[in-house]
């Protein structure tokens, strides 16, 4: 009984351990004092940086490219919650978006394919903000090290 008693607890550690290391997180059902003006229109990735980090240390973010693929690529995002996103090579991406101050600033996504529905897509992404004004917004994407988190830093200029 003791030995299986450690092999589960084994197994709970490792399942923990290893989703710890995931980009992907459980999205909160409501969000607390969501205000969307400040995010709403066009907005172009000018600049992509690391903090903590060597540059060409995180092979691809958000799931999708390296980070550098996301310079240039264009975010609109409207008030209904409904954006997209595409890359400089062509390559586009259907979002739903929204934002949580109920535990700092977060700016939080779910990636929707043909056929999802926004409510039954539980996994996403959240992206601290750092800064927002009328014409530009920095999120910063953590990334865990070991017992460490650093920062892929995303740096937009509204475009309308």
């Amino acid at each position: 009984m003791k030995k299986q008693f450690k092999i589960y607890i084994l197994w709970l550690v490792a399942i923990i351990a290893f989703s710890a290391c995931s980009s992907i997180k459980k999205l909160p059902a409501t969000v607390a004092g969501a205000s969307r003006a400040r995010f709403v229109g066009s907005w172009q990735l000018t600049k992509v940086s690391y903090d903590g980090l060597l540059p060409g240390s995180v092979q691809t973010i958000l799931d999708q490219a390296p980070p550098e693929g996301f310079n240039a690529s264009t975010w609109n995002l409207t008030n209904s919650g409904n954006g997209s996103y595409t890359l400089s090579s062509g390559i586009s991406q259907t979002i739903f978006w929204s934002y949580d101050n109920s535990n700092g600033e977060l700016f939080q996504f779910k990636k929707l394919y043909q056929g999802d529905s926004a409510k039954k897509v539980q996994e996403g992404y959240q992206l601290i903000l750092a800064s927002i004004d009328a014409n530009n917004m920095t999120l910063k994407l953590p990334v865990s090290i070991g017992d460490k988190t650093a920062y892929v830093v995303l740096s937009f200029y509204r475009i309308k």
